[in-house]
């Protein structure tokens, strides 16, 4: 199985893109971030005859997220329970989707339990002194309890935690970290609370496997003269981890013609 997790920027500008990906990947299951359409925007029509079930979340033009399957979904979730507000009045943003997918039958003649992938698009943060900052860690905080709450709830589930965290946990995740001093992505309670799923039992699976960036700023070159990223992850339950048996980010998307300033980050699990 196949899994794979991309910020597109904008599903209806880049749906072309994002189905040949899928086509040309063999990608079972999409998590997209930042798709800035709400339900009844969203390009489906392209996705199903791909042959893509596709469950979608998003609110207006801004945010959105949404998965694409093409193993059946049999449960769906938008948000999680304790996920914050944001502004006033205080809004769930389409931050945070949750499907559920129907395996099939492994190599060896069971049947694994199904999988739980959540797209996510943790908040930017902007800037150290800013509300949204307060308000990227309050969120990650809450994200990081309900995920807590699932493992001890129980122990052999098989989650991802997929998507744009927003945080670039090493300085090797960055291409100056003198060009990102005092910014955010990079300050210790950002880099703390990515740190912290870690703690609950969570394994970020891609690190081991491959290194890249997979964003790089559409301004001054940042792509050409790869001065980029790495801030999209894969975080997998205890249960799921031993099962991923590859990684891969495709840098070739961040080329030509319409591309989006982040690439898939992609993922087999046997």
């Amino acid at each position: 199985m196949r899994i794979a997790t991309w910020n597109v920027n904008s599903i209806r500008t880049r749906v072309d893109r994002v189905v040949a990906f899928l086509e040309r990947s063999d990608t079972d299951v999409l998590a997209m971030q930042e798709i800035k359409c709400r339900p009844d925007q969203f390009p489906t029509a392209p996705f199903e005859v791909a042959g893509y079930q596709v469950a979608v979340h998003g609110l207006n033009q801004w945010n959105g997220v949404a998965v694409a399957s093409r193993l059946p979904i049999s449960d769906v979730q938008r948000g999680f329970p304790d996920q914050p507000t944001w502004g006033d009045p205080g809004v769930v943003e389409a931050r945070a989707l949750g499907v559920t997918v129907a395996q099939p039958p492994s190599s060896t003649g069971g049947t694994p339990r199904d999988l739980t992938v959540w797209s996510l698009y943790i908040p930017n943060g902007r800037t150290l002194d800013d509300p949204h900052y307060r308000y990227k860690l309050e969120w990650l905080a809450e994200l990081r309890a309900d995920a807590k709450g699932w493992l001890e709830a129980d122990p052999e589930a098989r989650i991802v935690l997929v998507g744009d965290w927003n945080v670039a946990p090493t300085d090797a995740d960055v291409w100056d970290m003198g060009f990102f001093a005092g910014k955010t992505h990079v300050s210790p309670p950002e880099r703390a609370a990515f740190d912290a799923f870690a703690e609950d039992g969570w394994v970020e699976v891609t690190r081991p496997r491959v290194t890249n960036y997979t964003y790089w700023d559409y301004q001054q070159l940042r792509f050409p003269r790869n001065e980029g990223m790495r801030i999209d992850y894969v975080c997998a339950s205890p249960a799921l981890a031993p099962e991923v048996t590859g990684a891969s980010i495709d840098r070739n998307e961040r080329k030509g013609k319409g591309a989006s300033d982040h690439v898939p980050v992609v993922v087999d699990i046997d």
